[in-house]
């Protein structure tokens, strides 16, 4: 009996493979809470469901990968049983929200289903690398959790969530068009002239230079807390030195690890710049 079971528990099906994916879940619950400023059993409530749903992603797609002959039907067994243990505790979890009077929030998941079927349509055809517009999306999706956590923690609904919402978004855009241009500078044979290397990164600049623009701006009218912009500079002076000092040569490791830990900057300076 314990054979069959310690089969089902393979680690590239159970857990996310793209290290660099979790910050764009966690982030947003993090920023959530702690602009709430309470953590209740309704918070721990949305943090399991949301982080069920986000593993649920990986075992999703070895099943698709499987059943389209891309992986070992071996897999399947190890994938149906992820698959259920995720899905069961998304469901506990949100049941549990329901109760509490947080039945709104399903409202969030919306949009998350047809963004989920759409990848999973792209992994049965094998096109789901280098798609920068679907992630950007994806992102969008997940950035959602941060005004649920921020209701969550709150108690109740208040339209600052959206803002919350729309800031986490635009960051976590900018970092995919970003990590894509680091993808593609590695590839590179030699570093090309200044102004081929700004051809190449004058997408990922513009991003965060709206991103900075308008928090500043914004802050400066008040619509937006004042030093709002101060995270977004930290971002754009990581992409301007990005664009012109090209990662030739480097393992995507060390450009995952590096985006990583500018993620988490700006996630611990965006909480400290939203309270003030």
């Amino acid at each position: 009996m314990l054979a069959p079971m310690r089969e089902n528990f393979k680690k590239h099906i159970a857990i996310p493979q793209d290290h660099g994916s979790w910050v764009f879940i966690l982030s947003p619950l993090l920023i959530g809470v702690f602009a709430g400023g309470k953590f209740t059993l309704s918070v721990l409530s949305l943090f399991v469901a949301a982080m069920s749903a986000f593993m649920l992603r990986q075992p999703m797609t070895v099943f698709v990968k499987a059943l389209s002959g891309r992986r070992p039907k071996t897999d399947l067994p190890s994938a149906r049983f992820w698959v259920l243990v995720y899905g069961i505790t998304a469901a506990l979890a949100l049941l549990v929200l329901i109760a509490e009077g947080y039945i709104y929030l399903l409202y969030l998941a919306l949009p998350g289903a047809p963004v989920f079927a759409w990848h999973l349509w792209l992994v049965s055809k094998r096109a789901e690398r280098k798609q920068t517009g679907v992630e950007i999306i994806a992102t969008g999706v997940l950035s959602l959790s941060a005004p649920a956590a921020y209701w969550t923690a709150l108690g109740g609904y208040d339209p600052q969530g959206w803002q919350l919402w729309a800031w986490i978004w635009l960051q976590s855009a900018a970092s995919v068009v970003y990590a894509y241009l680091r993808l593609e500078q590695r590839e590179l044979k030699q570093i090309p002239a200044r102004k081929d290397l700004w051809k190449m990164g004058n997408r990922a600049l513009l991003y965060v230079s709206f991103n900075l623009a308008a928090s500043a701006a914004l802050g400066w009218t008040r619509i937006a807390p004042p030093l709002l912009f101060i995270p977004f500079l930290i971002q754009w002076l990581e992409t301007a030195w990005g664009v012109f000092r090209p990662s030739v040569g480097w393992k995507p490791t060390r450009i995952g690890v590096r985006q990583l830990v500018v993620s988490v900057i700006w996630t611990i300076l965006f909480i400290i710049c939203w309270r003030f």
